[in-house]
């Protein structure tokens, strides 16, 4: 085969050609692409979601009725003091000082308003050895945990003068001080060792310098744009600091993939022998071809966010749809430009010790997979059953997933000393730390009918069992609104905290603020906020799902024109998403390994998960499996037998497919390195489902459904022959090879 000029079709062909031949002019419209993003995300600023925003059902009502009001609710803490033993009470002289001192203690900071004794609030457990004293800081509330060091520290010097009490400080701004302090750098961390960790596997899988370096520049470039777009579209659609997280993970998995795919394939051809020129197009007419399509497939995947109704889980979806977009784009377009500039420079910086070996024809085979391969192919009946037979073992646990929002202490266990004061504080007045917050709205707060409306629910509230009190009401005359708080029966367990809502919600609430015309009473608080994401997500799950699939299929059958593949890679997907929930479950719900991650006594799956994992993994896992299957019909276009094609696909992308889950695993364990649960759980479940897709899925399960199904794996019916041809671009050696004939001797019909 020469090197003559063969014209090749398609977007990401005619994209690449133009990047090379434009080389300069490519690199510049990127640069300036991204320092405009920049500039513009950075002039517009960013809008981030608000709380009344987050949710629908009541907990929306409650945050729009109180930010309609104008009312900035403070940031609450309460001074838990309790006896060390039993023998001392909070009727004691001693008690009674420690108390005393606390309230001059916290008032003497300037920092708090609002201070009350728990013998003005009657906050006294029932057995006499605990009090709070609570008050609320000054100030707005999301900037509460940069000024309550003070208090802390006046807290802290009472205590040091009763030595028989515990006295802790517990509430929202001290936690928000704490777990920033504990778990801020963390995160940045985290992010900032991604980087490194990438650049470090590229390094040993390319041995060069500079080849190393473009994925890695790719991925941040792509990131910094998002960053900025992020900013001016956020103004349509706030965003978060957790979509920005997620993007990153996202942007620096596919950036660096989408770069790895096209530079390996433009690498492989120039070690074949033809020249930069030649090399340069057909990487951009077969591994830029798979980027777009596996590109648009993530994309699609990403969109299914939107669907669910929730502002974090939609911000999360179009933060992350943008940065495939953009390192999409940036892989078919800068990229063949900087590897036209570059050239044979491409290698510079070699690593002596990890210069690869090359083989005559350019293929870099796995002798690992190809021996797997041979086995494979060779019984296909029994690795489709023992591949499938192990998914599904895998993914059995996900049948009793129990998902809920994480309690203190099953986030953090003990690894702070206050999730010990809020276990503590729990035990001693239940559901005191997150009591359900009763937003009551009326024509005038002061009528006589809502005061005795409010004084009823107060009542019903205990005598129903949802509560044990004590239950405080606070008016805001001003604004005809008053706050009732009601600590709930149940505490910390959230099952038991949901039932004591339920009846507040069915019961207490009709039968007393519910007669009161004119009167809104929505229920809110952590408990109340975790139950209407539960449902809001759970009514969400069909649409998402129906969404991502039907679209996955879609773009697999226009990409590949077989409903076969089509068929084969949704089924695929489903079970490597499957046996990534029965991971998740057996370790951090039934504790299976956990202490391998530091995950014990968890119990649980934070809700939100679930659905994202779907999402990211589904359209994560198209990127190897567009990638391998286009390789395996790129063989086959040329001639050869299937079992060949397979073989010659797979193993031909084994080491940038290998490449490449081994960057997304070492980043995303990274994660599941977090202190945090619902870090842990993501880090973990997102690299399990990558190991098991490049592995499992890849290297085994889709070889063998492949070889099975033989020719029918590119069977189309007729009544579909009239869709968009929009398969892979055909490589030189198929548009100036022999027809390509199926294994029976007829021309084949791909």
């Amino acid at each position: 085969m020469g090197n003559g000029d063969i014209r090749v079709r398609g977007l990401a062909a005619r994209a690449g050609g133009w990047s090379a031949r434009h080389r300069w002019a490519a690199v510049g419209i990127w640069v300036l692409f991204v320092v405009l993003a920049m500039g513009l995300g950075s002039a517009a600023g960013r809008v981030d979601v608000k709380d009344s925003d987050q949710l629908k059902g009541e907990t929306h009502t409650a945050a729009r009725i109180i930010e309609d009001a104008g009312i900035d609710e403070p940031a609450s803490e309460n001074v838990l003091i309790q006896a060390k033993d039993g023998d001392l009470k909070a009727t004691d002289t001693e008690f009674r000082d420690a108390v005393d001192a606390v309230v001059r203690a916290v008032e003497g900071t300037g920092r708090v308003t609002e201070v009350a004794s728990p013998y003005d609030t009657k906050t006294i457990s029932k057995d006499g050895r605990s009090a709070l004293v609570q008050f609320d800081m000054r100030g707005e509330s999301d900037t509460a945990g940069e000024r309550v060091e003070p208090v802390l520290k006046a807290v802290e010097g009472v205590q040091q003068d009763h030595e028989a009490l515990r006295i802790e400080e517990i509430g929202g701004a001290s936690m928000m001080k704490t777990f920033d302090d504990a778990f801020g750098d963390d995160f940045k961390k985290a992010e900032y060792s991604a980087v490194p960790v990438a650049f470090g596997i590229l390094l040993i899988a390319f041995g060069a310098l500079v080849a190393a370096l473009l994925p890695v520049v790719l991925a941040i470039t792509a990131i910094m744009a998002t960053m900025g777009l992020m900013g001016v579209v956020s103004h349509v659609m706030p965003m978060s600091d957790t979509a920005n997280s997620v993007m990153l993970l996202v942007g620096l998995a596919v950036g660096v993939d989408y770069c790895l795919f096209y530079l390996r394939r433009e690498r492989e051809e120039r070690e074949a022998g033809r020249d930069a020129q030649t090399a340069l197009r057909i990487a951009a007419a077969t591994s830029g071809r798979a980027i777009v399509v596996s590109g648009v497939t993530v994309c699609v995947a990403m969109a299914g966010m939107l669907f669910t109704g929730l502002a974090e889980f939609e911000a999360m979806g179009l933060a992350s749809l943008m940065v495939v977009a953009v390192a999409m784009v940036g892989s078919v377009t800068v990229l063949p430009a900087l590897l036209s500039l570059l050239g044979e420079r491409v290698e510079k910086g070699r690593i002596p010790f990890l210069r690869r070996r090359r083989k005559s024809g350019g293929s870099q085979d796995s002798r690992f997979w190809t021996a797997v391969l041979r086995r494979v192919l060779a019984r296909p009946v029994i690795a489709v059953a023992v591949a499938t037979g192990a998914l599904l073992a895998i993914a059995a646990p996900a049948l009793g997933m129990k998902t809920q929002q994480l309690t203190l202490d099953q986030e953090f266990g003990d690894s702070l000393p206050i999730v010990q004061t809020y276990n503590r504080l729990n035990e001693a007045f239940p559901g005191g730390s997150e009591p359900a917050e009763v937003v009551v709205k009326a024509d005038d707060i002061n009528a006589p009918e809502v005061k005795s409306a409010l004084a009823d629910f107060r009542d019903r509230a205990i005598s129903s069992g949802a509560s044990r009190g004590p239950v405080e009401i606070k008016l805001h005359d001003a604004q005809n609104m008053a706050f009732v708080y009601v600590p709930l029966v149940g505490g910390s367990d959230l099952d038991k905290a949901g039932a004591s809502l339920d009846k507040l919600r069915d019961e207490v609430r009709p039968a007393t603020l519910g007669k009161v015309d004119g009167v809104e009473a929505p229920i809110t608080g952590q408990v109340a906020g975790s139950k209407d994401f539960n449902d809001q997500l759970a009514g969400a799950v069909v649409p998402v799902f129906a969404f991502v699939v039907v679209f996955a299929f879609a773009l697999m059958l226009l990409s590949f024109r077989s409903l076969t593949i089509a068929i084969t890679s949704i089924v695929l997907n489903l079970l490597s998403v499957g046996a990534a929930y029965g991971i998740l479950v057996a370790v951090f719900q039934h504790g299976w390994g956990a202490s391998l991650v530091g995950a014990e006594g968890v119990g649980a799956i934070i809700t939100w998960l679930p659905l994202f994992l779907f999402v990211i993994l589904f359209g994560l896992s198209m990127d190897y499996h567009v990638f391998v299957v286009s390789r395996i019909r790129e063989a086959r276009l040329r001639g050869l037998a299937t079992k060949d094609a397979i073989r010659h696909g797979v193993v031909t992308t084994a080491g940038v497919v290998t490449s490449a889950a081994v960057i997304m695993v070492a980043v995303f364990a990274i994660f599941g390195t977090l202190s945090m649960q619902s870090m842990k759980q993501m880090g973990v479940g997102l690299a399990a489902a990558v190991l098991i897709d490049a592995t499992i899925i890849r290297g085994v399960l889709l070889p063998a459904v492949m070889a099975l199904l033989g020719e029918r794996n590119w069977y189309l019916p007729k009544w579909l022959h009239r869709l968009p041809d929009l398969t892979h671009d055909e490589t030189p050696q198929a548009v100036a090879g022999a027809e390509a004939r199926d294994d029976e001797g007829e021309p084949l019909k791909v």
